[in-house]
């Protein structure tokens, strides 16, 4: 946000901040919310040049309602899933940890 903009919805007695801070989340917590984003979104895009939702569930032997909570950052996928997901789209531990560092999008 433009700090004209911050400016004036502070004016008219609004608050402006952070997710983070609105949930009053720790600083781990926001970064484990940023890592679960991150695999998610390299998730979907590796996995959309590849295959199927379909096709990566039976991959990684899950659901294809699954992979698609998995792609869309759902807090009920386990963070192994997602790693699981990113391995069977060929990722590498090296891929992974370049996405989660934010060095590389996918």
């Amino acid at each position: 946000m433009d700090q004209a903009k911050r400016e004036r919805l502070e004016a008219k007695g609004w608050k402006v901040g952070t997710v983070a801070e609105f949930l009053e989340l720790s600083p781990e917590e926001s970064a484990l919310v940023e890592i679960r984003l991150a695999l998610s979104r390299s998730l979907r895009e590796r996995r959309a040049r590849q295959m199927t939702q379909a096709e990566l569930a039976q991959k990684i032997q899950s659901s294809q309602p699954r992979v698609a909570k998995a792609e869309g950052g759902d807090k009920s996928v386990s963070i192994e899933l997602l790693l699981r997901a990113m391995l069977a789209t060929g990722a590498t531990p090296t891929d992974i940890g370049k996405v989660i560092a934010g060095i590389e999008p996918a």
